[in-house]
């Protein structure tokens, strides 16, 4: 875990791990709370319904990954930023498996899930606490950055992606986008895709900013790489 300051909190990034799909976490230590973004469970069986075959497995990749995030930090809760499922039947379409995980992880910390745009019916027998948006010492939790926001706020939903060319190579890796109030979270699903960081999408919903980062761990340290810079 890589750790940074934000609005005078601590806060660490988890990275994934080298060998999963999808990106890291947020822990904050003060609150105990590890902070997820789109997990969009169940995708796989959404594209399968219309003939779209994909490995049936993404859910329990997910949810083994989650699992592991909460007991390397220790947090005592889960805050799930929205998109939690693909769709709004995809909690039905948990195979036992993935359904068993899913109930243990809830029962064992609090959990709340925010709903986002893919998921604004989520049910509460998904288990934990069902939200539009909440707040936590002063920082606003919700899936998608509003527009204009000056509180400090903390969200998901354009699943961000650092593109960078190297040695004649592209590269591309699942990072979280901040300005100086205002973080998005990379999409943590085993099959979630991504949107470039410098997008004109992204930086806009940051607005108003005069600086904003792709901010990511490696080898145990913070990469910042500037996006873009501009007069508050």
């Amino acid at each position: 875990m890589v750790p940074f300051s934000f609005c005078g909190e601590e806060l660490r990034l988890v990275g994934a791990p080298t060998t999963a799909r999808g990106g890291g976490a947020l822990y904050w230590p003060r609150e105990q709370a590890l902070l997820v973004a789109d997990l969009h469970l169940e995708k796989a069986s959404f594209y399968a319904k219309s003939g779209q075959m994909l490995p049936p497995y993404d859910s329990r990749e997910t949810l083994e990954r989650l699992a592991l995030a909460i007991r390397e930090t220790g947090a005592r809760r889960v805050i799930a930023l929205g998109d939690n499922f693909h769709d709004n039947d995809g909690l039905r379409r948990l195979e036992p498996h993935a359904a068993g995980m899913l109930a243990a992880l809830t029962r064992a910390v609090d959990w709340v899930w925010i709903v986002g745009n893919h998921d604004p019916s989520l049910e509460k027998s998904a288990g934990g606490e069902v939200v539009e948006e909440t707040q936590v010492n002063g920082v606003i939790l919700r899936h998608k950055a509003k527009a204009g926001e000056t509180a400090p706020e903390l969200s998901g939903h354009f699943h961000p992606k650092l593109v960078v060319a190297a040695r004649g190579r592209r590269i591309s890796r699942a990072c979280a986008v901040a300005s100086e109030r205002r973080i998005i979270l990379p999409a943590f699903g085993a099959l979630t895709g991504g949107m470039n960081a410098a997008s004109s999408e992204i930086l806009g919903a940051l607005q108003p900013a005069s600086a904003i980062d792709a901010i990511l761990p490696a080898r145990g340290r913070l990469l910042q790489y500037p996006l873009w810079r501009a007069a508050a």
